[in-house]
């Protein structure tokens, strides 16, 4: 759970404190930095169920907010919340009705909705004069058209709000937000977006907006990740269900948990575990596999858009592994994709060579800063 504490006034976004909570070993851990970096607390929990720690950590972290002098009082608290439904296309202030809606929401993101919402119901518990905001990360996409939105299923599903939604969006709305500065020489119209880490889809931006994306009606579709299987033939699940008799539990285990890098190299979803273990031909055959797959998807996001003038890496894996650009880049070489080795290597914010046919760039991600904007547009109403 990754939190950032941003100055309410003022046109620019001035982060004040960010920090996570960390599960990993036998303690989980609170952490809040300055922005040069600096650990400002540190806090273990005993290990608890993950409802339970979340509320924990929100108790504690705005304990510590109101003693630290630097910071004033808190305003708003806006939260990333996965799913937003066919009802929710922009943010909301958080209300009885809105968290309830929202509620309902999880058979749709059963995995991720209700980790959203946990720290909302402990801030209503703790402040619940507090105004908390929600923003989607599929409110961004509901520009794709119609056709796109469109699941080949029968209507009755449609009418319940089974179609493709798209993820991500709060990252790609920051990037689109940054290829609109003016000190940017940006030199198309037509983008394809890359959000790379754990989970990770591409988003096909025709002038900032969304087009379409790789995934659908859930976090599941799209590229291979690190435990997510990305794009699979339902046969395979039928297979599962009909031959293995697995439950829809165990299936659901595996696509989330199980797949992905960490399936198919039978070591880990982590990209830098991997890396320290290029020896291993299953490990060789799970990026391989993840680069493959990158291409293949760029070239329907670019079928999408008639065209490509440009590639944006972002996410952790697409800020910081070069590697993976490289290789991605190599297979792209037919759109014209040239990748300068030095600034690849460096994580430059350019990395094609001048005479490219695509530019190719790297901008850090930052979903809370399209949250801070959301607030602040929210609590102004």
């Amino acid at each position: 759970m990754k939190f950032a504490v941003f100055a309410a006034g003022g046109a620019k976004a001035e982060r004040l404190v960010r920090g996570e909570v960390e599960c990993l070993g036998e303690r989980p851990r609170l952490q809040a930095r300055d922005p040069q970096g600096r650990v400002l607390m540190e806090r273990e929990f005993t290990l608890t169920p993950p409802e339970e720690i979340r509320a924990s950590a929100v108790q504690i972290l705005m304990d510590w907010l109101d003693t630290h002098a630097d910071i004033g009082d808190i305003r708003a608290v806006g939260h990333r919340v996965v799913h937003g439904g066919p009802d929710f296309a922009r943010p909301v202030l958080i209300d009885d009705a809105t968290l309830m809606r929202l509620e309902d929401l999880t058979p749709l993101a059963p995995m991720h909705q209700p980790a959203c919402l946990a720290p909302v119901h402990a801030l209503r518990r703790a402040r619940p004069a507090l105004p908390q905001v929600a923003c989607f990360d599929t409110a961004f996409h509901r520009t794709m058209p119609a056709v796109a939105q469109m699941l080949p299923l029968p209507h009755r599903y449609g009418a319940k709000g089974i179609r493709r939604y798209g993820f991500h969006g709060l990252s790609y709305e920051h990037i689109a937000r940054s290829l609109n500065q003016p000190d940017r020489d940006w030199p198309g119209a037509r983008i394809v977006a890359a959000h790379i880490g754990n989970g990770a889809s591409l988003c096909a931006l025709h002038h900032g907006v969304s087009m379409d994306t790789t995934m659908g009606f859930s976090v599941l579709d799209g590229l291979v990740m690190g435990t997510r299987s990305g794009t699979i033939d339902p046969g395979v699940l039928l297979y599962m269900l009909n031959e293995e008799r697995l439950t829809p539990t165990e299936v659901e285990d595996i696509l989330y948990h199980r797949a992905g890098l960490l399936g198919v190299s039978g070591r880990s979803g982590d990209m830098r575990v991997l890396r320290a273990h290029m020896h291993d031909p299953a490990v060789r055959m799970a990026l391989d596999l993840a680069v493959y797959r990158f291409a293949q998807q760029v070239g329907a996001m670019v079928a999408v858009l008639d065209g490509v003038d440009g590639i944006v890496f972002t996410g952790g894996i697409g800020e910081h592994d070069a590697a993976f650009r490289r290789d991605v880049c190599t297979r792209l070489a037919w759109l014209g994709v040239a990748l300068d080795g030095a600034a690849n290597e460096t994580h430059r914010p350019l990395v094609s060579t001048p005479d490219s046919a695509v530019q190719v760039h790297v901008i850090a991600a930052d979903e809370e800063a399209s949250i801070h904007r959301h607030v602040l547009a929210c609590i102004a109403q």
